[in-house]
């Protein structure tokens, strides 16, 4: 697999040059599985978490199949979150230039009318977060009976949040006659529930189990009392000296709360969870990415469907109450190739959930002594 180039993989000339100017030469273990099934036809599950490849798996098939004289949207790529919408639209707009093909993303917390006017300039491929995209439909602005090709992306983080009527919703306004792809870090039975009624005897292809528990990570846990847990958090963190960390908590309360405490020992910190208006998770996310912002004080929210190069540290101050969150969590650390580091604190009676984390993300997390 390690051999195989993307000109092995029988793609037009256009697509091709565009990848080797994005600088995409090898593909990935995803891409190499699921190029060939999808330029089949053929509906396909990916089970793949973020940062594996999966945007351009499923982005260089549809770009194969749209015919850019057609402006209507032919493609529908539905997404979780505003983050994750943009990074897809962006990564797909890579490949889109030779195929002279137009994607915008369309999600909420922005003016409607803008996106509107995008919509009526000629789209060809649409992605969009549910609620967004049910809005477009009521108002009649946004058609998809000419959509050939579905993409469900994070669709276990979607039924997480609640939009599986949603997300039903705006499938029923899909021709049937398509080709459906459906993208999860895992494979749980809603997600198998939800296949079935959508999709048309489709593929299956895996990541490794090695690959889901992220092995460039080093994973370790201190054991503290709730009682002494801040100020042992708070000399872990200097100790470690992160370049870029994110710090995730349970609450959205006490995201805020932390932040405010880092920020009086010396430590630039922002907390990002769902509460802060679309300007305010801009501005931290810019922050963050720009360096200015050492530590991200984060809820789930920033679990999944953030791209994020350079995080050094990963630190659970609060551990997952769904205990696949862990992966997502620590999956924004040890990214394209690179180490990182995953540091947990664990209170005495959290010690049997630590062991279920284990167990059902198949790792192993070490114990650190202060």
């Amino acid at each position: 697999m390690d051999d195989v180039k993307f000109r092995d993989l029988n793609l037009s000339p256009e697509l091709l040059k565009d990848l080797e100017n994005s600088g995409f030469v090898t593909p990935m273990p995803i891409q190499v599985m699921g190029i060939p099934i999808l330029m089949q036809g053929r509906d396909l599950i990916g089970q793949a978490k973020t940062g594996t490849g999966k945007t351009l798996a499923f982005a260089i098939p549809i770009m194969e199949k749209i015919d850019p004289k057609v402006r209507a949207p032919q493609a529908l790529i539905v997404a979780p979150t505003r983050e994750l919408a943009e990074q897809v639209c962006n990564e797909i707009r890579k490949v889109s230039y030779g195929k002279q093909v137009k994607c915008a993303a369309f999600y909420g917390g922005k003016s409607l009318m803008p996106q509107v006017k995008t919509l009526n300039a000629g789209v060809h491929i649409v992605v969009g977060t549910p609620g967004r995209l049910i809005d477009l439909l009521d108002r009649r602005m946004l058609r998809l009976d000419q959509v050939k090709i579905l993409v469900l992306d994070e669709a276990d983080r979607m039924l997480d949040m609640g939009f599986i009527d949603d997300i039903r919703r705006i499938i029923s306004t899909i021709p049937r006659n398509r080709q459906t792809m459906l993208f999860s870090a895992t494979i749980p039975d809603r997600i198998k529930d939800l296949s079935r009624s959508i999709m048309n005897n489709p593929e299956i292809i895996s990541v490794s189990p090695e690959e889901l528990t992220v092995n460039e990570i080093e994973q370790f846990y201190y054991e503290i009392d709730q009682k002494t847990k801040l100020d042992a958090f708070i000399e872990v963190v200097k100790r470690e000296a992160p370049t870029s960390a994110i710090v995730f908590t349970n609450t959205k309360r006490w995201a805020d709360t932390l932040s405010r405490m880092m920020q009086k020992r010396g430590l630039r910190s922002e907390a990002m969870h769902g509460d802060l208006s679309q300007n305010q998770r801009d501005r931290v996310m810019d922050g963050f990415r720009n360096k200015k912002i050492t530590f991200m004080v984060a809820t789930d929210v920033a679990a999944r469907g953030l791209d994020i190069q350079g995080v050094s540290h990963i630190f659970n101050y609060d551990i997952p109450k769904d205990k696949e969150n862990y992966i997502h969590r620590i999956g924004r650390t040890g990214r394209a190739g690179n180490t990182g580091r995953a540091i947990s604190f664990i209170a005495p009676h959290e010690m049997h959930d630590l062991w279920g984390i284990e167990h059902a993300c198949r790792t192993k997390i070490n114990e650190a002594k202060l």
